[in-house]
C-alpha cells in the first residue's frame, strides 16, 4: 500500500498536525423531528449557537484545524448545543458528539444539570444522529471538553436567563428577585413559581428562544458548582451491564440480512475475475459485484461466510506489487522521507560539546484494538438511506456515504449508538458504505460485521516512526542545542518542553507502507519516548539523576509541578538508591493538548526470561480544573493500561503485503496479569481551564518503562515496543 491509499485529507491533516440510545426510553430511529418531538413532550426546542472557543482555532498545515470543522471546511465550525424543555418536565440535551468510553455522556449532562440547577439525572442526552444532533465535530483529540462542554454550558445558562426574564416579565418583578432551582422558577415573595415547561411553551417564549446566545452570558462560577467537579456516573451503566444497551453488532431491522466482503489476499492486490455462481445458487443467498468490490448477503452470518467462501475458492487476482515489510520497515522510511532527512544545523555545537548524544528511535505499527471492531446496518427507504454505525466521527461519515451514492447529504442519516471503543480508530466510513452497496443490492436492510481477522488487516494503523535525535551538553551539564526529526508518525507534541538555547524540531512525511491515521494522542507518544529516553540518556551522560537533570532545564509550571508531584509521591530518591538486582525504575513526562503529565515506572526484569514485569506505575496529571474525577481518573488508568501494548508487545508484523499477526492469538494486547499497581494522583486546577483528558496521560508511560529498564539492566532502550534479547 502506497502513500496515495493512506486516508483522506481529514486524517491525513491530524497525521501532521498532532491530531444511546435515550436511557429508558424506546427509540425509534426512524423519527422524523416532529416524531421526536412529540415523544419528548410538548415544550420548546431551543437551537443556540455559540462562538467557537480557542480550542478550536486552525492550527496545523496551512491553518486548517481539526476543531469542530465537521466537514465545512478548514475554517472553524461554531458549535451547537439543542435543549428541549418539555410540560411534563423532561430536559433533553442534544450533541453531535459520541460515546464510546470516555465518559462524554456524563460530563455533557453534567455540563446542563449545572447551568440549569437540575439534578444531573434530570437531564437526557441525545448524542451523534445527523438527522436531530447538531454537528459538534469529531469526537477526537480531546476537545469534547474544551469545546463542546463550554458550548453546552453556554447554552444552558442562555436558557436559564431567558427563563428568568419570562417569569419576571410575567410576575412584573425584577430578574434579580427571581430564582431558578430543581426545573422550576421561583419567586420567593409572593410564593409563585412556574417550570422550565410551562414558561418554553407559553405565549411569545418561542421567538425568544430562538434568537443567539448573548456574547456576555454569565456561566456558573467554579466556587458555585454543585454538580461540575463532582463525580457522576454514565447514565446508561446498568444498561451496559446488564446487556440491555445494543451497540452497533446488536441493531436488529425487520427483514435484515447479514453480509460478508471479499477481501484481497494482500494490499495492493486487484480482482481479474470470479464466479459468483456458487453463492447465487445457495438458498435466500445473494452475491453482487461492482468492479472490485465483491460481497454476499445471507438470512445468517454463517450462511453469508459458506457463500463467501465458496466464490472465494473461484477469485484470480493479480499479483501484489512489491512492499517494504515489518523487518526493512524503518530503513524504507528513512529512505523515503520527503526532502531527506536534514543536517543538523546546530552541527558545530555539537562538534565543539563536552559531550553529545546521536540516536535513532523507532515506534511500531500499532492496532487500535477496540472490544467491538467496525459494524454498521444499511438501510434503504427510497432514495434516503439510514446507518447505524460505530464512528467518531459522524458528520464526516455522512458526507461519505452521500458521496459514495452521490445523493444529497440530507438524504442520508448517520445514527451512532454508544458504541465499544474507538481509540482514533473509527473517525472513517467505509463499513457503513459497504453495507449501504449490499443494502441497496439486496433492497433489504443489512448488518455488517467486520471479523477480528478484518479489523487488524483493513482497519488503518497507528503509525510507525523514526526518530532521530541529536544534542550537546556543555561543561556544566547544560543541553545546549537539540535536533529532533520524527520520520512518519506526525509532528504532535514534537516540540521540547525544556529550556535549550538553540533547539529544533521537525516532522516529514515518508512513503507509509500500511495506511495510518488518528490514534490516541497520535504521535505524541512517539515523540514524547525518544524524546524522554534521549532526556536519559543526556543526563548520563551529564553524570545527573534523571529527576535533577529533567528539573534543570524546567522553568516553573504546570509541566514541573506533576513531574515534581510524581517523583514525590513515588519517593523517587529513596527508590533509585536502594536499587536491587534486575529491578529498575524510571521516569518520564510531557505535555500535549493543553495537558500535563508525568509517571515513574518500577519494573522487574526476569533473569531467566528477560521479561519485562511493570509493577507500579505513579502517574500524576493536570488537565485544569477537574469536571469529573471518577472519570477523569478512569481515562488516567486506561491510557496507562492501554499504554502498556506497545510499550511491550504490540507491534504489526507484515510481509509481502500481509498482515502476519491478525488476531489477538498473535498481537498481544495487555492483560489482567499485566497490570500494575496503579497510584495516580489528579491535580485539580481551579484557576484553569478544563481540557481533554481521553489522550495526554498515554504519553509519559511507555518511556518511564524504557528508562526503568535500563536502570535495571545496564542496557539502553531506543525501540517500541521495548525489547531484550533473550538471555544466552
Amino acid at each position: 500500500m502506497t502513500s496515495d491509499q493512506l486516508l483522506d485529507p481529514i486524517l491525513e491533516a491530524e497525521i501532521l498536525e498532532d491530531e444511546d440510545q435515550i436511557d429508558r426510553v424506546a427509540f425509534d430511529f426512524h423519527l422524523s423531528r416532529r416524531q421526536m418531538v412529540q415523544l419528548l413532550g410538548a415544550g420548546l426546542l431551543i437551537a443556540v449557537a455559540a462562538p467557537s472557543t480557542s480550542a478550536q482555532q486552525p492550527r496545523g498545515r496551512g491553518g486548517r484545524g481539526r476543531g469542530g470543522r465537521g466537514g465545512r471546511g478548514g475554517s472553524p465550525t461554531p458549535l451547537a448545543a439543542r435543549l428541549h424543555l418539555a410540560k411534563d418536565g423532561a430536559i433533553t440535551l442534544l450533541t453531535g458528539k459520541v460515546e464510546c468510553g470516555q465518559g462524554a455522556r456524563a460530563q455533557l449532562a453534567q455540563a446542563a444539570a449545572e447551568e440549569l440547577r437540575l439534578p444531573v439525572e434530570r437531564i437526557t442526552v441525545i448524542l451523534a444522529d445527523t438527522g436531530l444532533t447538531p454537528n459538534d465535530g469529531t469526537t477526537a483529540g480531546s476537545r469534547t471538553t474544551p469545546s463542546t462542554v463550554p458550548a453546552v454550558r453556554q447554552a444552558c445558562a442562555a436558557a436559564r436567563e431567558l427563563l428568568v426574564q419570562l417569569a419576571a416579565q410575567q410576575w412584573e418583578t425584577q430578574p434579580g428577585e427571581v430564582e431558578v432551582r430543581d426545573g422550576k422558577v421561583i419567586h420567593a415573595a409572593s410564593r409563585r413559581e412556574q417550570s422550565y415547561g410551562d414558561l418554553a411553551s407559553a405565549e411569545g417564549a418561542a421567538g425568544e428562544f430562538q434568537k443567539t446566545v448573548p456574547a456576555n452570558v454569565t456561566l456558573t462560577p467554579l466556587r458555585e458548582w454543585k454538580v461540575l467537579g463532582k463525580s457522576a456516573p454514565r447514565p446508561n451503566g446498568r444498561d451496559l451491564v446488564t446487556g440491555r444497551h445494543a451497540y452497533p453488532s446488536d441493531v436488529v431491522r425487520e427483514g435484515m440480512l447479514y453480509g460478508k466482503i471479499l477481501r484481497p489476499p494482500a494490499y495492493g492486490s486487484e480482482l481479474l475475475s470470479i464466479d459468483l455462481t456458487p453463492a447465487k445458487s445457495m438458498t435466500d443467498v445473494e452475491a453482487v459485484r461492482d468492479g472490485q468490490f465483491v460481497g454476499v448477503v445471507a438470512k445468517t452470518s454463517f450462511a453469508a461466510e459458506q457463500a463467501l467462501g465458496a466464490i472465494a475458492k473461484t477469485a484470480e487476482w493479480d499479483d501484489a506489487p512489491a512492499q517494504p515489510s515489518s523487518d526493512n520497515l524503518y530503513d524504507h522510511l528513512k529512505k523515503t522521507a520527503r526532502g531527506g532527512v536534514p543536517e543538523n544545523p546546530f552541527a558545530s555545537d555539537v562538534a565543539s560539546a563536552a559531550k553529545s548524544l546521536r540516536q535513532t528511535y523507532t515506534v511500531a505499527y500499532a492496532q487500535h484494538a477496540p472490544l467491538e471492531p467496525r459494524a454498521a446496518v444499511s438501510e434503504w427507504e427510497g432514495d434516503k438511506l439510514t446507518v447505524w454505525t460505530a464512528t467518531q466521527n459522524p458528520f464526516r461519515v455522512r458526507s461519505e456515504i452521500a458521496q459514495a451514492f452521490r445523493i444529497p447529504e440530507d438524504r442520508v442519516r448517520v445514527i451512532v449508538p454508544d458504541f465499544g471503543g474507538g481509540f482514533g480508530g473509527k473517525h472513517t466510513g467505509e463499513t457503513a458504505v459497504e453495507a449501504a452497496r449490499l443494502a441497496q443490492a439486496a433492497k433489504r436492510p443489512v448488518s455488517l460485521q467486520w471479523t477480528r481477522e478484518e479489523e487488524f488487516t483493513w482497519a488503518y494503523f497507528r503509525p510507525a516512526a523514526v526518530i532521530e535525535v541529536e544534542a550537546s551538553l556543555d561543561g556544566k551539564g547544560a543541553i545546549t542545542s537539540w535536533h529532533f526529526i520524527n520520520i512518519n508518525s506526525g509532528g504532535s507534541a514534537i516540540d521540547t518542553p525544556y529550556r535549550i538555547a538553540k533547539a529544533r524540531s521537525q516532522f516529514l512525511q515518508a512513503d507509509a507502507p500500511l495506511r495510518h491515521g488518528s490514534y490516541r494522542a497520535l504521535a505524541s507518544t512517539a515523540n514524547t519516548f525518544a524524546r524522554e529516553c534521549a532526556m536519559d540518556e543526556l543526563a548520563q551522560a551529564a553524570g545527573r539523576d534523571p529527576l535533577e537533570f529533567r528539573l534543570a532545564h524546567l522553568e516553573s509550571g504546570r509541566l514541573r509541578a506533576v513531574l515534581e508531584e510524581a517523583a514525590v509521591k513515588f519517593d523517587w530518591p529513596a527508590r533509585v538508591k536502594a536499587k536491587a538486582p534486575n529491578v529498575g525504575v524510571g521516569l518520564a513526562c510531557g505535555t500535549e493538548k493543553g495537558s500535563y503529565t508525568a509517571a515513574c515506572a518500577l519494573v522487574a526484569i526476569d533473569p531467566d526470561t528477560n521479561r519485562i514485569r511493570v509493577q507500579k506505575v505513579t502517574q500524576a496529571y493536570e488537565c485544569g480544573a477537574i469536571l469529573n474525577p471518577d472519570n477523569l481518573r478512569a481515562q488516567v488508568e486506561g491510557c496507562i493500561l492501554m499504554g502498556l501494548g506497545p510499550a511491550l508487545r504490540e507491534e504489526m508484523r507484515f510481509e509481502n503485503g500481509k498482515i502476519q499477526n491478525a488476531a489477538f492469538a498473535r498481537y498481544s494486547v495487555p492483560r489482567f496479569n499485566d497490570v500494575p499497581e496503579l497510584d495516580i494522583h489528579l491535580l485539580n486546577r481551579t484557576d484553569l481551564p478544563s481540557v481533554g483528558a481521553g489522550e495526554t496521560p498515554i504519553i509519559a508511560i511507555a518511556p518511564a518503562i524504557a528508562n526503568a529498564v535500563f536502570h535495571a539492566t545496564g542496557r539502553r532502550i531506543r525501540q517500541m515496543p521495548i525489547r531484550l534479547p533473550a538471555p544466552a
